[in-house]
């Protein structure tokens, strides 16, 4: 199967490409669209613009789009892109987990387009999807947070073991989603097993509003490590 995967760097993501290529899918392209709003109902903000670093240790070509990440408007800076690629590929793959809202908007365009939609975590256990993602050996850290229970200290915080656990037991306690579906908190994937070249990060810089208790771990400069 010839497919693109929309990617946003981060772990769902970054999964469901793991799991295509298991399967000898052949990834013709990673597809990101980068929206100027951090508002933006369908699109990943944080870092999305190093999928790039992402893109080029992983030996994938990426193409690459911009939305002002208006609701509903922001579909047709996907399909734009899209339509540029279609002729080459079968199938767009997502990592949606539990947000029909995003899967029924990218199996509308796959189907406006003669494409299949391909969604392989979808319904997934958001706790067997971690245990996935750690056993395989990616490297996954929290880029933003957005809900209560998640404090200024878990940017830029690696999820191994003991901080899965910790994170566990905050989305029970506070019952946010564990998978960060609802948006709670977003990820980058540093590392992994498809990676070529591990990536770290060399200056960053922290975000914080004490008001909504929310913030961002932006990325400055990273390297090949």
């Amino acid at each position: 199967m010839k497919a693109a995967v929309l990617f946003s760097g981060g772990k769902d993501s970054t999964l469901a490409l793991y799991e295509v290529l298991k399967k000898g899918w052949e990834v013709k392209y990673l597809v990101t669209i980068e929206p100027e709003s951090r508002e933006s109902y369908m699109f990943h903000h944080p870092n999305v613009g190093f999928t790039k670093m992402q893109a080029e240790s992983m030996g994938i070509p990426i193409m690459t789009g911009k939305t002002p990440g208006l609701k509903e408007k922001e579909l047709s800076d996907l399909e734009r892109v899209l339509k540029k690629i279609k002729n080459n590929i079968e199938c767009l793959v997502s990592g949606a987990i539990a947000s029909n809202y995003q899967k029924s908007r990218v199996d509308r365009i796959c189907k406006k387009l003669g494409l299949e939609s391909v969604a392989p975590l979808w319904h997934m256990n958001p706790e067997e999807l971690w245990k996935s993602a750690t056993e395989s050996g990616f490297e996954i850290i929290i880029t933003a947070v957005a809900c209560e229970g998640l404090e200024k200290d878990w940017l830029g915080r690696k999820i191994d073991k003991n901080n899965f656990e910790k994170l566990k037991s905050l989305s029970k306690k506070y019952r946010f989603h564990l998978g960060g579906e609802g948006g709670e908190f977003e990820t980058f994937v540093l590392n992994g097993p498809i990676f070529k070249k591990p990536l770290k990060i060399v200056k960053s810089r922290t975000e914080w509003d004490n008001k909504t208790k929310s913030g961002y771990l932006v990325f400055e400069k990273i390297l090949y490590n």
